[in-house]
């Protein structure tokens, strides 16, 4: 009988950095799936509004931004379609597989298709597929802990390490292809790390628990005809709305915003009319004012990939000797100090234990912080175009990531954490759509940029994100108290 029973248990005790060993699969795919992601995000703004001399499109800077929120806020919007399909359809692991694919697809098409058509179609693609990526991946992490699990936050934080190692390698390569054979390379290198992460994950995906592949919550399905003909009138909905010029590029943020607020709120209203016990009730309900400082950190720092981006194009001296940088190496910045401090931020956790800081303490800090961040570039007005020291910006990315280390990673935690069993991927779909309001509300503020006056658009955002936080921090111990034994 030992002889059958110890390889099991040497199995049992193989760990990944300490972890579950099964987290090196999501950590693997992700990896990739960042790879492409935002190596195709580092260019794509790019090749929106930079001439046909430049290989670009020509659209306006403030047009081609607003898409980039819109885009944006969709990705995080789809979670919710994604989280229903894994929880109700599909399970987790397969709704992550499938939505992968059309990732892929959509990597192709921007890199295949010409003009605006190819954006179009790549972008709504991207959008759609990483919708069910992002919940289910998240899902598949926090399904590898017990909930009252000391690794757990510590777990998060090695997982954001692999998203950030593709972050980081992404728009390296697809900006070097970019600026010297041009846009439609990059898009295709996206593609191909795209294609790397599925082959990985098709791999390796029969080792993960039972568990992700279960569907928590089967629909019945009687009710999958009247579900089909909802998404066939939504979309003869969308398709009218654009033909008749009732939803335009101009317009096409705010109408993000509205339909994620909108969605935010049924999506509550829902979960706490689900017959919960009460402290169930009680979790989700302490979840709101963690969703609003979310949402308030991600419309800053998601400007990365909109003003940081114009910002370093038009503002950032980026030039040594004879050589100008690409403007997509900047993203790569952020994600450094993701791989140098998530390992630092996973063990003062873990050493911390239950002494570390609460998750609404964390929350106020990340929101707190990142306004600071904003509030570092007013030193720099009025420095005259491509004036801005490169290290300058360097140090202000440098408070974003400490800002979003307190925030991300230990959002997607308390998210499964603080779920209803029978709502485990939507109450990370409902983190997602902080983000997604959050990312939304970036395409707006951005039309309100004006690189000649940057004082006012620096120092108002940068301000109510810090009163954000320090309110949030105030109400610090009520929240906790209202998570009832989750910290």
């Amino acid at each position: 009988m030992s002889s059958t029973t110890a390889p099991d248990s040497r199995e049992h005790k193989r760990t990944f950095f300490g972890q579950p060993f099964e987290l090196s699969t999501p950590f693997a795919v992700e990896l990739w799936e960042r790879f492409s992601f935002y190596g195709m995000q580092g260019i794509v703004l790019l090749y929106m509004y930079y001439t046909a001399s430049q290989g670009g499109l020509g659209i306006s800077e403030g047009i081609a931004t607003g898409i980039m929120g819109a885009y944006g806020g969709a990705v995080y919007l789809f979670t919710i379609a994604g989280a229903w399909v894994a929880d109700r359809l599909a399970g987790a692991d397969r709704t992550l597989f499938g939505s992968a694919i059309v990732v892929m697809a959509g990597h192709v098409a921007l890199a295949l298709v010409p003009g605006v058509a190819g954006v179009g179609i790549g972008l709504v693609l991207i959008a759609l597929g990483s919708g069910g990526l992002k919940a289910t991946a998240t899902t598949i992490v926090g399904g590898l802990y017990s909930r009252d699990d000391p690794r757990r936050d510590a777990g998060f934080s090695l997982y954001y390490l692999g998203v950030n190692l593709g972050a980081f390698a992404g728009p390296l390569l697809t900006g070097l292809l970019q600026s010297t054979l041009g846009f439609h390379f990059g898009f295709g290198l996206a593609a191909i790390g795209m294609a790397a992460g599925l082959v990985q994950y098709a791999i390796r995906r029969p080792k993960l628990p039972d568990a992700v592949r279960h569907v928590t919550n089967p629909v019945d399905r009687r009710r999958l005809p009247l579900l089909g003909g909802i998404v066939a009138v939504v979309l003869v909905l969308v398709v009218v709305s654009v033909l008749t010029g009732l939803l335009t590029v101009r317009n096409l943020p705010t109408v993000v915003v509205a339909v994620v607020v909108v969605a935010t709120i049924a999506y509550f209203v829902v979960i706490l009319s689900s017959g919960l016990t009460a402290d169930e009730r009680s979790r989700v309900v302490a979840f709101i004012p963690l969703f609003i400082a979310s949402a308030v950190f991600w419309s800053l720092y998601q400007q990365q990939f909109t003003v940081v981006t114009v910002y370093s194009d038009q503002r950032l001296d980026r030039s040594f000797f004879d050589w100008t940088m690409p403007v997509s190496w900047i993203q790569s910045i952020n994600p450094v100090f993701i791989i140098v401090l998530s390992g630092v931020f996973a063990a003062m956790w873990t050493k911390l234990g239950a002494r570390q800081p609460s998750t609404p303490t964390k929350f106020a800090l990340g929101t707190g912080i990142m306004g600071i961040a904003f509030l570092l570039f007013l030193p720099f007005v009025g420095t005259g175009e491509n004036g801005t020291p490169l290290v300058a910006l360097v140090a202000i990315l440098l408070v974003f990531t400490l800002a979003e280390l307190l925030l991300s990673p230990v959002g997607q935690s308390v998210a499964t954490k603080l779920a209803p069993p029978k709502f485990q991927t939507q109450m990370v779909a409902l983190f997602f759509l902080s983000v997604s309001l959050g990312t939304a509300v970036t395409g707006v503020l951005s039309a309100y940029y004006d690189p000649t006056d940057e004082a006012p658009y620096f120092t108002v955002l940068g301000l109510v994100a810090v009163v954000v936080g320090v309110v949030l921090l105030l109400l610090a111990k009520p929240v906790l108290k209202a998570m009832r034994g989750i910290r």
